[in-house]
């Protein structure tokens, strides 16, 4: 397999003096990229110690001093470490030391969170650029940067991305999707994330395209950008995607240059939605930042499914490590060989782009076992080999003994055009095993019309129904916009929103 390296494509378009990198108001070419990736590197080299591991911290939004350092260590060999903006004291501390930052470069906003921690900082935007050095040489596997795992189910752990972790995917996604030097790939995800790092700017890199970042997402602020910079390729997640089609429609929405959006954990509805309205093809993938599986949904895949995967991926029994086999439907559309369908995702054939945890064995060996990687993901396949996601593992509910995935009841509930975000997650059964409550953001006003909602849905088996439902203004989350369940199941009924339950809605 031939895997470039981002030194590779930075170099490629070093002598490039087209438009590169648009922010805001401010305008590089790619060569002028180069240029001051080479000066920046200049500036690690000098003040970094070399004896230990050569890690940087970045505490920033996206802004072009993050693309130039994400060249600086591809050029010097240093390793960048993104460090997550909404992580706080000693939580934020923890990550820092974890990922063996010698310094860590802040914007002025998010300095005063270093304060006190015995951190050294440096100020992101007083950054001396030195006299540019030559790259140093670069393997496809040498480590560039540290990134955060989104901690929704514990501490974030800090994934081994190698230059090829990111080259690859890139230019594998700009021949697929026929990009060049005359499109413009639009970041809005946080830079400090693998979303867009690796579906965004490496895809603007490998293309030689010009590649406009967005400070922080916003969603009434994605159509003017998109005509602003005469966007024709954005990456995007789940949540973000969700709130764009959440914001009103105009009658010219498709008057602009947007083809393709390309993403993952994308909801059938606002997949649809989305590319109705701004006219463009929307394409959904299955992944996730550790880098060991990965493959998308194609036009012919059926509503919700993950998409057929590739030949070394498969379902196993997370008890006996077999195959599992097709899922089984009753004529409601209900799965009715759970117990033996459901299983985890797995590469069979080995790591795939996982190139581990850093300073976490413990968690490499459970990714790695028996010589296959182990998403810790729970799916089922149909008889035609189409995969449905049903959540994690650690999702699993167990109601009047039997396994129930988390995923399917959320899909749902969704169908209801009142509901825009929804979490499910088990609460302890006073008896034995666990009940189903859901969090939902919703403007239902009566628990009738949420009642009369579940009981027209017929491949929602009784068991399936929440025997409570919290109304939220907003769920928890991550700042890479993944719903941070622990929270809502460790508080269980004891909150001060409004909570339905079962009787009430149900009638029963």
């Amino acid at each position: 397999m031939d895997v470039p390296t981002v030194t590779d494509l930075l170099l490629a378009r070093a002598e490039d003096h087209e438009q590169g990198l648009r922010f805001e108001d401010e305008t590089y070419t790619w060569a002028e990229h180069a240029h001051l990736s080479r000066s920046y590197a200049a500036t690690l080299k000098a003040d970094l110690n070399w004896d230990i591991p050569p890690h940087v911290g970045i505490l920033a939004d996206n802004v072009p001093a993050f693309s130039f350092l994400l060249g600086a260590c591809a050029f010097s060999g240093a390793v960048l470490v993104g460090l997550n903006s909404t992580r706080r004291g000693a939580a934020l501390k923890r990550d820092i030391e974890l990922a063996d930052c010698q310094f860590v470069l802040a914007e002025p906003t998010y300095q005063p969170l270093l304060a006190g921690l015995g951190i050294e900082v440096c100020d992101l935007d007083g950054l001396d650029k030195g006299k540019p050095v030559d790259p140093v040489p670069a393997k496809f596997d040498d480590l560039l940067m540290l990134i955060f795992t989104s901690g929704t189910s514990g501490d974030p752990k800090a994934v081994r991305c190698t230059h090829g972790k990111v080259a690859y995917p890139g230019r594998m996604l700009a021949e697929r999707f026929g990009l060049s030097t005359k499109d413009t790939v639009y970041v809005s995800m946080p830079m400090f994330h693998s979303n867009a790092i690796m579906a965004g700017w490496g895809v603007g890199l490998a293309a030689g395209a010009n590649i406009a970042l967005r400070r922080r997402f916003s969603a009434s602020g994605f159509l003017p950008d998109v005509r602003k910079f005469q966007v024709t390729y954005a990456n995007y997640v789940g949540k973000p995607l969700s709130y764009v089609v959440a914001t009103p429609a105009e009658p010219d929405d498709a008057d602009n240059p947007l083809k393709i959006v390309y993403g993952n954990e994308g909801a059938t509805g606002d997949l649809n939605a989305f590319a109705e309205r701004f006219g463009c093809k929307v394409i959904d993938a299955f992944g996730s930042t550790e880098g060991g599986i990965g493959f998308s949904r194609t036009d012919d895949a059926p509503p919700g499914s993950l998409g057929r995967p590739t030949e070394d991926v498969a379902i196993l029994h997370p008890d006996t490590g077999r195959q599992c086999p097709p899922a089984e439907f009753d004529g409601e559309g209900r799965v009715t060989n759970g117990e033996e369908a459901i299983g985890e995702l797995v590469n069979t054939t080995g790591a795939g782009f996982f190139a581990g945890y850093y300073r976490d064995p413990d968690a490499d060996a459970d990714r790695l076992r028996g010589g296959q990687y182990h998403t810790g993901d729970l799916a089922y396949a149909d008889k035609d080999g189409y995969y449905y996601f049903v959540g994690r593992l650690g999702d699993w509910l167990r109601v009047d003994g039997e396994n129930l995935g988390t995923a399917p009841i959320e899909r749902i509930l969704l169908r209801h055009p009142k509901i825009s975000e929804v979490a499910v997650y088990a609460i302890p059964d006073p008896k034995v095993g666990d009940q189903v409550m859901a969090a939902i953001v919703t403007t239902l006003d009566e628990p009738a019309e949420f009642g009369s909602f579940l009981a027209e849905q017929p491949d929602l088996g009784p068991k399936q129904v929440p025997s409570y439902v919290r109304i939220m203004r907003e769920l928890p989350q991550t700042a890479t916009f993944k719903v941070i369940k622990r929270h809502l199941a460790a508080e269980g009924l004891d909150c001060d929103d409004v909570i339905w339950t079962r009787n009430e809605y149900a009638g029963s």
